[in-house]
């Protein structure tokens, strides 16, 4: 009788599990699930859009710019990064900035060479604007 009822505690055990499985569903097929195979598309989030850029426009060029975009982007901010290490390393090119004279490392390093009392005059600093907007357009 202790066996018939071990088995039956078992069985019980082993039904009442079922209830708590999560239930299988299809996958829903959208126009994203054509991205699901690119590269970087990886369980568990498969393709991943948190900010919906392609909910409108999901065309495979509009995937490609904005895939070519991001890795540009990643790109400058490790070089940006690595041109703050060097200067705060103390590392800064020879020669003058400007016709006054100043030195490159006259200035300070940071948020200090655009806002502060020995920042870069107004003039220099549009300059820099200028050129990577140009670069941003025009080159890139």
């Amino acid at each position: 009788e202790i066996e018939i009822m071990k088995t039956g505690a078992a069985l019980a055990l082993i039904g009442s599990a079922a209830a708590f499985a999560p239930a299988q569903t299809g996958k829903a097929s959208t126009k994203l699930n054509a991205f699901e195979d690119e590269l970087g598309a990886q369980p568990p989030l498969g393709f991943y859009d948190p900010l919906g850029m392609l909910n409108g426009d999901c065309s495979q060029e509009r995937f490609d710019r904005l895939r070519y975009v991001e890795i540009k982007h990643g790109r400058i901010s490790m070089l940006a990064f690595l041109g703050n290490i060097i200067t705060r390393a103390g590392v800064h090119l020879g020669g003058s900035i400007d016709q006054a004279g100043d030195s490159f490392d006259s200035f300070p390093n940071g948020w200090a060479a655009i806002n502060g009392p020995d920042a870069i005059p107004g003039a220099g600093l549009a300059q820099m604007v200028a050129l990577v907007g140009a670069l941003e357009l025009g080159v890139m």
